[in-house]
């Protein structure tokens, strides 16, 4: 009640003062809009994303001009969606094929700034000062005593600690005094894990300046690099003197000697990963195998869905067929169900030892096909399981085309004396594979990247055998691009990021055929 009067109160306003109103409220809001964008960008910049600030502020920059410039106002309409374009399309297809240019895998994962951080936080004990300790009650607080390994007496106290986890804390120690500081008994091993946290925070400083930190459940002591950094951005370990520059070629600290420092770092390797997709004969034939059988397989289910789809739409629409309806429902069931749970249903079916089907084959001819390690078979049960998920689409887009066709024509044809056969295909193939065709084009397209039922069917098995890189023989480029960035081969995040790049243009180029081939379809 109340926000409805408030909104008839202001609807009573004058109009001269609402437009007042409007203009004093405008620019405090677009003012308050700006700084908290700037705010914005100002935060992911100090994250050291200094790109990503970049991009956010020419969006916002835009974003702005366009809503406060009267004379940008018919982009206004446009903005949103060419920025959602740029946002989630653009950016994604330019950030995958950047990583396609790059050796980005699990092995390396961080930048060589990052690597080199890393590896100068490295410190290790100097071992013939590190102290035992013990931690006693002290009230509500805790006392650390400091002793050497093997002896009874302490050597150091600290005074009384509130062991709070939080910011690292410095604190003196002093020569222990057992008369003037008696102790309580030590604290057994579990309360010292609960303390673990606030512990591993302390920096305990004697009288010399010697800093000693937390080395673990039992000891402290002082700790030395284990790197030094050069002028040049190269790295001297400690121990021996070694000296380790990076290698941006293989990504890789290394030195003279060729030893390897783990982690490596995300490196520009250029076209090294299309070349290797071409040129490198391991891995080459894998690849292309798996590319021919994803097209043969595209192909496949598109070529038998659209026949088994057209002929039993032709077969519904003859009028005089009893129960058509229910045949047609029965026909379209494969479609109603969710597609992985049809799936995982033909995955028991044609389980070899307990399938239904291969009970069937064995009883009718004393067969039992071992339909997931042959490939040959493995491909073929693809293929059924695709065509039966995927025909009832060709269905229902053919019976409503087959309702566009003039009843005439069906009518000369007759008394012309043509057969049922001669109808189809010099009447209903003709006139309904043109509008169909662009429709085909992106059936095929979309079982290009028919990830699904691989994963959940075969999941790319049988392998091949002998490769660099684990592959399986009834993969598709999608899941063969899964395998290698996610499960068997490392994480290969840029071997990967290029067979995407590659499926990208392949699936664009299906695309444009298809547009032509709809604009041609229209004419």
């Amino acid at each position: 009640m109340t926000s409805s009067l408030g909104q008839g109160a202001y609807s009573t306003l004058p109009p001269s003062l609402t437009e007042k109103l409007s203009k004093w409220l405008h620019w405090p809001l677009a003012a308050a809009a700006m700084l908290a964008a700037l705010y914005f960008v100002f935060v992911v910049y100090s994250t050291g994303q200094a790109a990503w600030a970049v991009g956010l502020l020419a969006l916002f920059t835009a974003g702005f001009y366009v809503y406060l410039n009267n004379g940008a106002f018919a982009w206004r309409y446009l903005f949103p969606g060419i920025a959602g374009m740029l946002v989630f399309i653009a950016f994604p297809l330019v950030y995958t094929a950047q990583i396609g240019f790059t050796n980005y895998s699990s092995t390396h994962l961080l930048s060589e700034a990052r690597v080199r951080e890393y590896l100068l936080e490295q410190r290790d004990a100097v071992e013939e000062q590190v102290l035992a300790y013990s931690l006693h009650a002290s009230g509500a607080e805790y006392r650390l005593v400091l002793r050497s390994e093997g002896e009874a007496n302490p050597r150091w106290v600290s005074p009384p600690l509130a062991l709070r986890a939080g910011k690292e804390l410095r604190v003196d120690v002093a020569a222990a005094d057992t008369a003037s500081t008696p102790l309580d008994a030590a604290l057994p091993l579990p309360e010292l894990i609960k303390h673990r946290d606030a512990l591993g925070k302390l920096v305990l400083v004697q009288p010399d300046k010697t800093e000693l930190h937390y080395l673990g459940l039992r000891e402290f002591g002082p700790i030395k690099p284990q790197w030094t950094a050069n002028a040049d951005e190269s790295l001297t370990r400690a121990a021996d003197g070694a000296v380790f520059k990076a290698n941006r070629d293989t990504g890789f600290f290394e030195s003279t000697s060729g030893e390897v420092l783990q982690p490596g770092f995300k490196a520009f390797i250029g076209a090294a990963n299309y070349t290797r997709m071409l040129f490198d004969a391991e891995f080459r034939g894998p690849f292309l195998a798996i590319f021919s059988w994803t097209v043969v397989f595209s192909a496949l289910t598109v070529f038998f869905a659209t026949a088994i789809g057209m002929l039993f739409a032709v077969m519904l629409n003859w009028e005089g067929m009893k129960y058509r309806t229910t045949y047609r429902t029965l026909l379209f069931l494969p479609y109603a169900v969710p597609g992985f749970i049809s799936i995982l249903v033909f995955k028991g079916l044609f389980n070899q030892n307990f399938g239904e089907i291969n009970a069937i084959l064995n009883a009718l001819f004393g067969v039992k096909p071992a339909w997931f390690a042959d490939p040959l078979l493995a491909k073929t049960m693809l293929v059924i399981v695709n065509v039966w998920l995927g025909y009832p689409y060709v269905m229902i887009l053919c019976s409503g085309l087959l309702k566009s066709i003039p009843a005439d024509l069906y009518e000369a044809s007759a008394l012309a004396g043509a057969s049922p056969a001669t109808n189809f295909f010099k009447i209903t193939a003709p006139l309904i594979i043109k509008p169909l065709a662009p429709l085909l084009v992106s059936a095929f397209a979309f079982n290009f990247n028919n990830f699904v039922l691989i994963a959940l069917l075969t999941d790319g098995r049988p392998d091949f055998l002998s490769t660099k890189l684990p592959a399986g023989q009834t993969d598709i480029l999608v899941s063969y691009t899964y395998r290698i960035a996610f499960r068997d081969s490392g994480s290969d995040f840029g071997l990967a990021a290029a067979i995407s790049t590659l499926i990208f243009f392949l699936v664009a180029a299906l695309s444009l055929i298809n547009l032509r081939m709809s604009a041609k379809a229209q004419r």
